[in-house]
């Protein structure tokens, strides 16, 4: 029997064989040597898409113009500040392709989507990969549909209120109504300018037809120019004049604002910024798939909104009222600081209208302190002169001390008195005298004991308490010695003074609960003794002495101050009263006040409105 011969299968044909079975078999090409063009037409799809190229990625599907409308309408919606993008396995059989790849945007303010797409890869010959991207909107983002796109919602938690001390809230969530310009769409942008300042001007005096045209000139094209932030009740006001203008649109949100603009104007601005990440919470924010009407179709991803939490300050409304409707009684300027001397709470901070031009003067504005400044001469004295306050003391009309003559006002005499009688009637020739007696840093150092001269960093507020250096010199040491030469003051740093008499030992400053006031230079301890000394010597100022006009205010402690500086060779005075009553330490200022006449008035005013 003969065979026929055994046939040879060559290479190439074994080849195409191998291949036959290709459908049965998964593996990364058709052939031994693999296929790369896949996983080369992912990796390049991915790199432009997430370098911001979406046409260039757009290129590497089947579809180039559909996926390049939304690439980048989901780009220009979201607005990441990056895409990320990985690419897993990528899997091949025979015609067909797959690559999973895990994407993830930042969007900001913390903001992270991420998930796992699946994209499916079609042999394309006439390509340079041979593959494309098979075009469906899912390739973007899983579940999402054909005649969809995406959409990123914000959910912004109402801010949580600032209260007082007491829980009264002093800042409170309110509506709001930005008013914006965009002068391209305007048309007459100095008509519409003009509208806006004659409806909003009586609103807030510095919005006028300039600074609206000024304003919306340089803001970049396609930006509105915020005009005006109103309380919704203001805006309602002025709604139908301003409505209808050509070019100008509204925004409404919610801010957190004060009873009314003015109050305690220079403290809770200054907190809202200090507290605001713990006040707003965070908002919540989701990627919905919305159809062409812009309604949620399905939400791809969301975050809930975290609310904020409620601040508290050491603030009391009632003590606040009751100063902000003092200060507002003369035209002049006119400022209140009124701490508590058991806990060092700032209870209120107030100052009118015509002292906010001047800037924050209630906490930072010097001063000379003049006769008030007397509380730390008559201690260092009862510390450092071996005098008490009943030891007689001369107090003439006038004395001269280095050739520096020193009256009293209106050269009054009291003749030889105790020291008390001649701190009620504040006699400048007495306290001159006994600070010429004292050494050079007497004035200081007794000073810095009662709190004058040191310095905290009190979270939201910058504050100044004053200062009094050194005096080697005798004229300057006298000068300093009754409120002149080179001591100033601020209504903030006396506030202190008399709240540390009143506590008998260093008093912290403390305005937001939870945040504690880091102290830069550290009052040291007063002398008990001098102080048992010197109260009764302030309560005399009240019952015998120059505040006769607060008598009827309840057991007050305090003392008075004429100022006197020089405008062009013409003398004025600024008018002073500090004091305490109970647990409330308190200051007056009256800038220009002529005297310390209209400041006890002040104080008589500001105590009446409260309980004893």
């Amino acid at each position: 029997m003969s065979r026929s011969p055994r046939r040879r299968i060559g290479p190439f044909r074994l080849l195409a064989l191998l291949c036959g079975l290709s459908l049965a078999l998964v593996t990364a090409g058709c052939g031994l040597f693999g296929d790369s063009g896949p996983q080369d037409t992912v990796d390049a799809y991915v790199k432009a898409w997430t370098s911001g190229d979406d046409a260039g990625a757009a290129a590497r599907t089947d579809a180039p113009e559909a996926a390049k409308s939304v690439l980048a309408g989901a780009r220009g919606a979201l607005k990441p500040a990056s895409i990320t993008a990985t690419v897993g396995q990528v899997r091949t059989a025979g015609q067909r392709s797959s690559a999973s790849v895990d994407v993830a945007w930042d969007l900001g303010q913390d903001r992270r989507w991420q998930y796992l797409t699946q994209l499916d890869l079609l042999p394309a010959p006439n390509t340079d990969t041979g593959w494309r991207i098979h075009w469906v909107p899912g390739v973007l983002a899983p579940d999402l549909q054909t005649g969809q796109s995406l959409a990123l919602r914000t959910d912004t938690p109402d801010p949580a209120p600032v209260t007082d001390r007491n829980g009264s809230p002093l800042l409170v969530a309110t509506k709001v109504v930005t008013i914006l310009l965009d002068r391209r769409t305007a048309g007459d942008l100095n008509a519409v300018a003009g509208s806006l300042a004659r409806a909003l001007g009586p609103i807030d005096r510095d919005i006028t037809q300039q600074s609206i045209v000024d304003g919306a000139t340089k803001t970049p094209d396609g930006q509105g120019y915020t005009v005006a932030v109103l309380r919704d009740t203001d805006y309602q006001g002025v709604r139908a004049a301003i409505y209808d203008l050509p070019g100008v649109r509204f925004a409404s949100s919610s801010r957190l604002l004060a009873p009314d603009a003015g109050f305690a104007s220079q403290v809770l601005p200054a907190v809202r910024t200090a507290v605001a990440a713990q006040v707003n919470g965070k908002p919540g924010w989701s990627v919905d798939a919305v159809d062409g009407s812009g309604a949620t179709q399905k939400t791809l991803t969301q975050q809930p909104e975290t609310p904020g939490t409620t601040v508290q300050t050491s603030l009391d409304r009632t003590i606040q009222a009751a100063a902000e409707d003092a200060v507002n009684a003369l035209p002049q300027q006119v400022a209140i600081v009124a701490v508590q001397p058991s806990t060092g709470d700032v209870l209120a901070v107030a100052q009118n209208a015509a002292a906010d031009t001047a800037g924050p003067i209630a906490l930072t504005g010097r001063y000379p302190p003049g006769s008030t400044f007397k509380i730390v001469t008559a201690s260092a004295a009862l510390q450092n002169l071996g005098v008490t306050n009943t030891t007689p003391e001369p107090c003439p009309g006038t004395t001269s001390i280095g050739g520096r003559v020193v009256p009293n006002e209106n050269q009054f005499v009291l003749g030889t008195v105790p020291l008390t009688t001649a701190f009620a009637q504040s006699c400048n020739t007495t306290f001159a005298t006994l600070a010429a007696q004292l050494g050079a840093d007497a004035l200081p150092t007794a000073g810095l004991q009662l709190g004058f001269g040191a310095d905290y960093t009190v979270p939201a507020l910058t504050t100044v308490t004053g200062n009094v250096p050194p005096a080697a010199d005798l004229v300057q040491r006298a000068e300093d010695g009754f409120g002149q030469g080179d001591v100033v003051a601020t209504p903030f740093g006396m506030a202190l003074v008399t709240a540390t008499v009143a506590r008998g030992a260093p008093v912290v400053p403390q305005l937001i609960r939870g945040r504690q006031t880091e102290t830069v230079k550290a009052a040291t301890a007063p002398n008990p003794a001098a102080l048992d000394q010197l109260r009764p010597m302030m309560r005399a100022v009240v019952t015998d002495g120059t505040a006769k006009g607060l008598r009827g205010s309840g057991e007050v402690f305090g003392k008075t101050g004429t100022a006197e500086y020089s405008v062009n060779g013409t003398n004025r005075a600024h008018g002073w009263f500090v004091g305490y009553r109970g647990d409330l330490a308190f200051s007056v200022l009256i800038v220009d006040g002529g005297s310390s006449g209209p400041a006890v008035t002040i104080a008589q005013k500001f105590l009446a409105a409260l309980p004893r």
